[in-house]
């Protein structure tokens, strides 16, 4: 317990922690802007190379353009590189207000929440984008050339991408998958604080398969190579999600057997 003054004086301070960490980042960011930004544009120039494409360039469409891409990649990583920062310091808040139990069961969420957010990410980058910007691109034509027999000018169509616009598709696909790659993370706190339960989530298989199928359709190119690498990934998750609940529960089942709530094979999932 403390004054509500001390707990907002405790409050800034954590606050102007987190932000000299993320100013920090975004500066050291900024000054590799340009290796990152050729580190995100490798699917793309894959993409380009497999369709004999060797020119990888991207343009500048407007004049302050390229000062925002290079904007743009330091706020990302910056935050990125200060999260660990800023997790520990909303730690630090929100800690001594909680039981050690509590404090125990939260925090093994906050070092699994970065974890899978980036393998989220990785596989956005690894797996998704090539197969997305490979389908992109299949919509390129042939350059300008004559029709013989009417005599009319074909119009070619030619990727000349936006060093902006690719940026900001490139990071809308990795934050879409970190934060989809949160669903066990999501569930498990949700069943640790009952309000989801494991015999919940199986029932309502069908329904999570429907959602995740519309997610698949709205999140990838509409081909199915991708919809299906999508959906078998979240699928995935959601029962791994169902197992890491079920075990929960079962570690409340044994607590509560030891303290005499109830009897052998007896649950307390199973009650009205």
């Amino acid at each position: 317990s403390a004054p509500l003054i001390e707990h907002l004086a405790e409050l800034r301070n954590r606050l102007i922690y987190s932000l000299s960490a993320f100013v920090v980042g975004m500066i050291i960011c900024f000054t590799v802007w340009n290796p990152i930004f050729n580190f995100l544009t490798h699917p793309l120039c894959d993409a380009l190379a497999a369709r004999g494409q060797e020119n990888c360039g991207l343009v500048l469409i407007a004049l302050q353009e390229g000062f925002f891409v290079a904007i743009s990649i330091s706020l990302v990583g910056g935050l990125a590189l200060s999260f660990p920062i800023i997790s520990f310091q909303m730690w630090r808040f929100v800690a001594p207000g909680l039981y050690k139990s509590e404090r125990g069961a939260f925090l093994p969420f906050m070092i699994a929440s970065p974890f899978m957010f980036t393998l989220g990410a990785a596989f956005a980058y690894y797996a998704i984008t090539p197969l997305a910007f490979n389908f992109f691109l299949g919509f390129q034509q042939g350059a300008i050339g004559t029709d013989t027999e009417t005599g009319t000018q074909a119009a070619g169509i030619l990727f000349q991408g936006s060093a902006q616009a690719y940026l900001s598709l490139t990071i809308k696909f990795m934050v879409a998958f970190g934060l989809c790659f949160q669903l066990p993370v999501l569930l498990t706190l949700m069943g640790k604080a009952g309000l989801v339960s494991s015999r919940g989530l199986r029932n309502t298989r069908k329904y999570a398969m429907v959602g995740i199928l519309i997610l698949a359709a709205v999140a990838t190119p509409p081909d199915v190579v991708s919809q299906v690498i999508l959906f078998s990934v979240v699928y995935g998750l959601y029962e791994i999600s169902i197992q890491l609940v079920a075990r929960i529960e079962r570690q409340k089942d044994a607590k509560a057997r030891a303290e005499g709530i109830i009897g052998e094979g007896e649950s307390l999932f199973d009650m009205p």
